[in-house]
């Protein structure tokens, strides 16, 4: 294999630390892997005074067996682990661990039900509150924050440092620990025990770290300490491509790495030997307007390629089956599923999608969860409405929907495990306004039990009042109303073609028996599959042809990115999709999303538009306004100051991406 220039300066460097900046695949593994098989060969240092570290143990494994059959296994010894592996081997040898004492999953999961029974609290989805209870938990060990000044995202002040009281107490009960803690004790045991600190760098006198842009700071904080004093510390990464800011990592220290270790050398990987020239120009044109990251001049030799595939459609289905008849044309042309991917912001969106994959048996594999639309527990309100309209009296579905909207129902009444609406009258006898939520309830079932689903699930949001109970809801809660509402809405959408509730439920079971097959199917690691995957769970890998669905405003950058570091951590999860594409990138946007009007992405945008144009202080004219002088823009709005007004007016930027042209509209 030809090694250019820049991997060669990489691969020869001995001794003190090195910054190697890796753009999206620009061969850092061989880099890597070759510096190693180096400093044996060519500077005879002892394979097991080396340690390589990675982020995950696939990539470990992957990148061991990569180095084992460059040296067809002569330079035995080297030692390649996870940052978790690596650490938890040093506690081994000071406390006597051993896997027992790592928490498993079923036991955190257990845990953190008896936290969510003992405080009360009140939840509807068990796994995404738990889900959010452990990454908060994470984010404030990784930090080594004071949980006291910690200000929860998603729980509130009082909660949330008992929810990490009462785990942390769990732990300690069983003896246990978790990942997170593995970092602390290690970091505390390094900076408490001198001695034994000394022992692991005599051990590891060479560390080389790969996707370093991915450390968070108790990590960075135990590898420096154990770099001294040579300070033989060799990072690969990119700094582009940082994009797990909510698990704790942390960009800017591989940005401030030069200042940390100001005599360290940089050599960056800047040709991509995976996409066309048509795909790096354009990803270079979107994250070159991220204003904290190293500038970097990315290009590559390969062939000139067809410019990205850009393309904005009316409604969701019509996205859908463009990606299905594009991926059904690639394959009849020769392209295995295989070498298809379909990217997302949230395993939330491709519901509808996977729905049509499955409707054209276009076999697919799911990186992140399967989504099932009709297990959310807003679903299961909707078909319990429709359940005890179709005359079941459950007990179960009358929990579901009693309060929601709030009818004052107490729980307690509805103690039988069926329930009659006669018995709900005989307990609020003696209570005219419970009676009249009761009559009300009454008349409402008997409605909906003559409707259609579509029109049925119309009354229950707007006759019945769901809709208002979900924004109430979601201010509770402090939870996103826009989240909840695309469900909502997705599920009504999907209603539609159905004139009984007996088609409806039908099909319902049909899709949730093909989504257990699917699951099934994907245990079949053999199987020609296309890849299904957020973008986040995208990293690292790479197709021949990408498509990235749903590229709007509010889905990505996702709504919830509003401060500056958020949308830059946005755009590096764009740039980084965009780079997973070897030869074909198709990029869709929608403009209507379940009766709602959405915007193209910001992002699109910038792939044609030099944004750099459009800074301050640079004079423009507007067809209404005449003359004018630009005051600020943040990718989205421009603020411009016009003469003839003489005041300032705010402009949104549109982007047409058909003529590439960029408009100003008020």
């Amino acid at each position: 294999m030809n090694i250019n220039k820049s991997q060669l300066q990489a691969i020869r460097h001995n001794e003190g630390p090195m910054l190697v900046l890796a753009g999206p695949g620009s061969g850092k593994t061989l880099v890597i892997t070759r510096r190693t098989m180096n400093l044996i060969e060519e500077y005879g240092v002892n394979p097991s005074n080396i340690l390589v570290i990675t982020f995950t143990k696939a990539a470990a494994g992957e990148m061991k067996e990569r180095f084992h059959k460059l040296t067809n296994g002569m330079a035995k010894g080297v030692n390649f682990g996870t940052f978790h592996a690596v650490f938890f081997t040093i506690l081994k040898y000071a406390y006597n661990f051993n896997g027992s004492n790592i928490i498993r999953e079923d036991q955190r999961y257990q845990i953190f039900r008896e936290i969510i029974q003992k405080l009360e609290l009140d939840i509807d989805d068990e796994k995404d509150v738990i889900s959010n209870m452990m990454s908060e938990i994470s984010l404030v060990k990784g930090e080594r924050m004071d949980v006291k000044h910690y200000h929860s995202i998603n729980f509130s002040h009082d909660d949330f440092p008992k929810i990490y009281s009462y785990y942390q107490e769990a732990l300690r009960r069983a003896n246990l620990i978790d990942f997170d803690d593995m970092l602390l004790m290690c970091y505390e045991l390094l900076t408490q025990r001198p001695d034994i600190l000394q022992v692991w760098q005599q051990r590891y006198k060479y560390i080389l770290i790969d996707e370093f842009q991915d450390i968070n700071q108790v990590q960075y904080d135990i590898i420096k300490m154990l770099a001294l004093p040579e300070n033989n510390l060799f990072i690969v990464g990119d700094d582009d491509q940082s994009i797990y800011r909510f698990r704790g990592a942390k960009p800017e220290i591989m940005l401030n790495f030069n200042k940390d270790y100001p005599e360290s050398l940089m050599v960056k990987l800047d040709i991509n030997y995976r996409s066309t020239k048509k795909i790096v120009s354009a990803a270079a044109n979107v994250i070159k307007n991220n204003k904290n990251r190293f500038p970097k001049n990315i290009r590559t030799e390969n062939e000139e390629g067809n410019e990205p595939d850009i393309r904005a459609f009316e409604e969701l289905k019509d996205q859908n089956e463009e990606v299905v008849s594009k991926i059904l044309k690639y394959y009849k042309a020769g392209t295995p599923y295989s070498q298809m991917a379909v990217l997302f912001r949230t395993n939330t969106q491709p519901r509808s999608l996977v729905s049509k994959l499955m409707e054209f048996n276009i076999p697919f594999y799911m990186k992140d969860n399967i989504p099932d639309i009709y297990e959310h527990w807003i679903s299961k309100n909707i078909l319990s409405y429709i359940g005890l309209a179709r005359g079941s009296r459950d007990r179960a579905l009358f929990l579901q929907i009693i309060n929601r909207p709030n009818r004052y129902i107490s729980r307690s009444i509805l103690r039988k495990p069926t329930v009659s609406i006669g018995d709900l009258r005989d307990a609020y006898i003696d209570k005219e306004w419970m009676l009249d939520r009761i009559y009300k309830l009454e008349y409402d079932l008997g409605m909906l039990s003559k409707m259609s689903p579509f029109a049925a699930i119309n009354y229950i949001r707007k006759g019945i009042g769901y809709d208002d109970f979900l924004k109430e809801y979601a201010k509770e809660k402090r939870i996103s109303e826009e989240e909840l509402f695309d469900l909502l809405e997705e599920l009504h959408e999907g209603s539609r073609d159905y004139k009984t509730f007996e088609d409806w439920f039908n099909y319902i079971k049909e899709y949730r028996k093909d989504l257990r097959d699917q699951s099934q199917k994907q245990k079949d690691i053999t199987r020609d599959s296309l890849t299904m995957a957020t973008m986040h769970s995208s990293k690292g890998l790479e197709y021949k042809v990408v498509f990235i669905v749903d590229a709007n405003e509010g889905i990505v950058p996702h709504h919830k990115s509003v401060l500056e570091e958020d949308l830059e951590e946005e755009r590096r999860l764009f740039y980084v999709a965009m780079t997973r594409a070897k030869e074909h990138l198709h990029i869709y946007s929608v403009k209507k999303r379940y009766n709602k009007e959405f915007d193209p992405s910001r992002f699109i945008g910038e792939i044609f538009i030099d944004l750099d144009m459009l800074k301050p202080g640079v004079n423009i004219r507007h067809k209404t306004y005449g003359d004018g002088r630009i005051v600020s823009n943040d990718g989205k709005r421009l603020v411009i100051y016009f003469n003839n007004l003489k005041k300032e007016r705010i402009l949104d930027i549109k982007f047409c991406t058909q003529n590439r042209m960029i408009t100003i509209l008020d």
